[in-house]
């Protein structure tokens, strides 16, 4: 069960820690968002899952509980040192295998090679300033079968937004490509401690049956389009994009797509269809 907000007090002045803002340090208080956490994700015994900065193990102890077997990376030294003599412990390092280290370093947390062809998850309260770029990494696969991501608002809507939108850029093309989205909803501040000053939701993302990876190059198109996406789709093909670039917009015109459309106005499907490059 999550910590209330004294005990989760207690617990970090008994460790000597301070919840560390750059970190993303805000501890899940709430038994019914780690309970919805689970259900959304379908955890059951035997499952894979890999967890993303783990803090005080909260919901990682309700992984455990269920049967999971959780890979974990946890940055914070202090941090990884409490879940080692608390949960390594308890349920033994075959069960929990917790690794100190950046998760934009071990996006899979350290995840061993021969399980990616077996099904794993990934759920998570992603710290907020890693939670796009750490997409990315996860997005060039090997993909989980399901995400259940604790997120900023913000973030959340990106993941999700629709072309001809402000918040549809990247990040959206290459996510919805792999994945669908499930219903999630809004988590009030009140369940974190310390209380965050923004907006946070939980996303449920499912592989689709045959999810769409972007290679590199085409990745990074789409990032050199959007640096100037109130441009035209035509003069930033021909001016940024070289020999390249034409043959992209070679395509694009070959669907029907007006050359003056911008980057955001771009259909997933459009992007895709540059991977023939």
């Amino acid at each position: 069960m999550p910590l209330s907000p004294s005990a989760t007090r207690e617990l970090l002045t008994a460790l000597g820690h301070r919840p560390r803002r750059a970190l993303g340090q805000n501890f899940l208080i709430d038994a019914n968002i780690v309970r919805k956490s689970l259900q959304m994700a379908d955890i059951s015994k035997s499952d894979r899952v890999i967890e993303i900065g783990p803090g005080l193990g909260t919901l990682t102890e309700a992984l455990l509980g269920n049967g999971a077997e959780v890979w974990a990376v946890e940055q914070d030294t202090r941090l990884t040192n409490h879940l080692k003599e608390s949960l390594v412990v308890k349920y033994s390092p075959e069960v929990f295998h917790l690794m100190e280290g950046d998760a934009l370093q071990f996006p899979l947390a350290g995840l061993p090679a021969q399980e990616w062809e077996n099904e794993f998850k990934i759920v998570a309260n992603l710290p907020y300033a890693i939670s796009t770029p750490w997409m990315d990494r996860v997005l060039h696969g090997p993909l989980p079968s399901q995400m259940v991501l604790m997120l900023q608002l913000e973030a959340a809507q990106r993941y999700a937004a629709v072309p001809g939108t402000k918040q549809f850029g990247p990040i959206s093309i290459v996510l919805q490509s792999a994945f669908d989205l499930a219903p999630g909803h809004k988590v009030p501040a009140a369940c974190f401690h310390p209380r965050p000053d923004i907006e946070s939701f939980l996303i449920h993302l499912v592989r689709k049956p045959n999810p769409y990876i972007f290679k590199s190059s085409v990745h990074q198109l789409m990032r050199d389009c959007f640096q100037q996406r109130r441009k035209q789709i035509g003069s930033l093909l021909r001016t940024r994009m070289s020999d390249q670039g034409v043959k992209w917009l070679s395509i694009l015109r070959d669907t029907g797509l007006d050359e003056k459309a911008r980057p955001e106005q771009i259909p997933v499907s459009l992007w895709q269809k540059l991977e023939v490059i």
